[in-house]
């Protein structure tokens, strides 16, 4: 089973940006001094752009919860492709202000993770679900619904991260990758679920509540 990842506040991918930005800014400070601030300027949006703050886990068992801050872009039934079936489909897009750690939005088992190169169009589009570089991600809830959960690469987003394969085992509320600089992640659903949020709704990773499953 996949070790839950320990909250430092500043994510791990962030280490290397942020190391680099300020020992440029201090640098620069000490040579040009005021020239430096905006060096200083970035290493704060650094900063800000990798935090990753700890986060409660509600208590309704039913419920699937936000993988991503953001805002909610699409609620509509779809084709699945990646499960093969109808599904209620809920899209979180990240802007370059939100947290991007990506977090488990059911406790389930992996069937399949599948990566897809693609474009990276703006990300609030309808067509980056299916046009984008993406990672899709199939699991299995403990209820035995499907639940499939799709990284979606944006405009300025390089690099998915993923850290979990088939047969992981992920607890609500889980680290289990992060994205770079503005993205989007789609979650879905069985039809029967039901939908909590609606577009244009303010969503917070693990603490919002996406859906229910049917309790029938």
């Amino acid at each position: 089973m996949l070790r839950n990842y320990p909250h430092p506040i500043i994510a791990r991918e962030g280490w290397p940006f942020l190391g680099l930005a300020f020992v440029a800014s201090v640098l620069v400070t000490f040579m040009w001094g005021l020239w430096s601030l905006p060096l200083w300027l970035i290493t704060f949006f650094i900063l800000q752009f990798f935090r990753d703050p700890a986060r409660a886990v509600p208590e309704n068992a039913n419920a699937v919860l936000s993988p991503a801050d953001g805002r909610i872009v699409v609620v509509e039934k779809t084709e699945d492709v990646y499960g093969g079936r109808e599904a209620l489909k809920i899209s979180v897009f990240m802007n370059v202000f939100n947290v991007h750690s990506n977090r488990s939005p059911v406790n389930g088992e992996i069937e399949k993770v599948a990566y897809f190169p693609g474009k990276f169009v703006n990300a609030d589009l309808d067509k980056a679900s299916m046009e984008n570089e993406r990672n899709a991600m199939v699991i299995r809830a403990d209820n035995g619904a499907m639940v499939t959960c799709v990284q979606i690469a944006g405009l300025v987003a390089r690099r998915i991260l993923c850290y979990v394969g088939k047969g992981d085992a992920l607890s609500r509320g889980q680290r289990f990758g992060f994205i770079r600089f503005g993205s989007r992640v789609d979650v879905y659903l069985p039809v029967t679920a039901q939908p909590k949020v609606a577009v244009g709704d303010k969503v917070y990773a693990t603490e919002t509540i996406l859906a229910e499953f049917s309790s029938h």
